[in-house]
């Protein structure tokens, strides 16, 4: 929603002070500027984007426009698997986690957790870290580069996006500048007509210039900055997860293995020392009322 409110923001401010400086708002409508602008812009981005890329963009904008991806009960929840999980590994062996990492869409604890199991790529990672250590594949001190290598490649893939939508961005200007030369072109083309004729295709001109700017720096710019706030959040979201399972893996106790993840959240997002204790006790007391 916060979107909406900034877009809301920059329109009335731009327009409502051209409007009280005497404008007419009818003065900047001119489709065919619009489109010169942004279908160069539109076919300059498809042009430098592999199509994973530009289904990322699209996926990245519906999450800018739905807002915060991850709230205070996604991270609880996902403390909240963690520790269950890990207590389970605890309590009877690694190897009786492999039905909940194999099929996770079927696991009774993150069915349980559902604001944590519905983050796709968050549960795939947990799994996967999980994987190659009930299978003995590898050392628990082994598990940390494994897993930062995944992470490396995911903050790549992030900022792909990020990257093409502000190379457009930065483009538009360029693009104003092709739409008010070729509306010149119009004009000169009618120069011999009458005077109020040869103004309004200049203005029409000068619109394109005009969009080409207010476009880039009043929405396309801003919105790559919050795909790249966006792809940070989901970022932290799954560190948090790769901290905890380095941490169980190398033999930490439940409780502080998850504990080390809560320290690397967010200020806004972390819990207390006290909540977090809390929580894990409604955790255990459901197990044991299960039991």
């Amino acid at each position: 929603m916060i979107i909406f409110v900034g877009a809301l923001i920059v329109l009335l401010s731009v327009f409502g002070g051209f409007v009280l400086g005497g404008g007419h708002l009818g003065a900047l409508l001119h489709v065919s500027e619009l489109i010169i602008i942004a279908g160069g812009a539109f076919g300059a981005l498809v042009i430098m984007s592999p199509k994973k890329v530009l289904m990322d963009l699209g996926r990245g904008m519906v999450s800018c426009l739905r807002g915060t991806a991850f709230t205070r009960v996604d991270y609880d929840d996902q403390l909240k698997a963690l520790y269950e999980l890990f207590m389970l590994g605890r309590r009877n062996g690694m190897i009786a986690l492999e039905e909940h990492v194999t099929d996770p869409a079927h696991s009774a604890i993150f069915q349980k957790y559902s604001d944590f199991a519905r983050h796709a790529e968050a549960v795939e990672f947990l799994c996967s870290g999980l994987r190659p250590i009930i299978d003995g594949k590898i050392k628990p001190d082994q598990l940390r580069l494994l897993l930062n290598i995944e992470l490396e490649k995911m903050e790549q893939e992030h900022h792909a996006p990020v990257n093409v939508l502000t190379k457009a961005a930065d483009a538009m200007p360029g693009f104003g500048i092709v739409a008010a030369v070729l509306g010149i072109v119009i004009t000169m083309a009618s120069i011999s007509g009458p005077i109020e004729q040869i103004g309004e295709k200049v203005a029409a001109a000068l619109v394109g210039t005009f969009l080409g700017i207010f476009l880039s720096y009043g929405f396309m710019n801003p919105l790559a900055t919050n795909l790249e706030f966006i792809g940070a959040a989901e970022q932290d979201y799954i560190r948090c997860i790769a901290a905890c399972v380095v941490g169980f893996a190398n033999g930490m106790p439940p409780i502080m293995a998850v504990d080390l993840g809560r320290r690397g959240m967010s200020s806004e997002l972390r819990p207390t020392a006290e909540e977090m204790e809390t929580m894990l006790k409604s955790v255990n007391t459901g197990r044991s009322a299960a039991t």
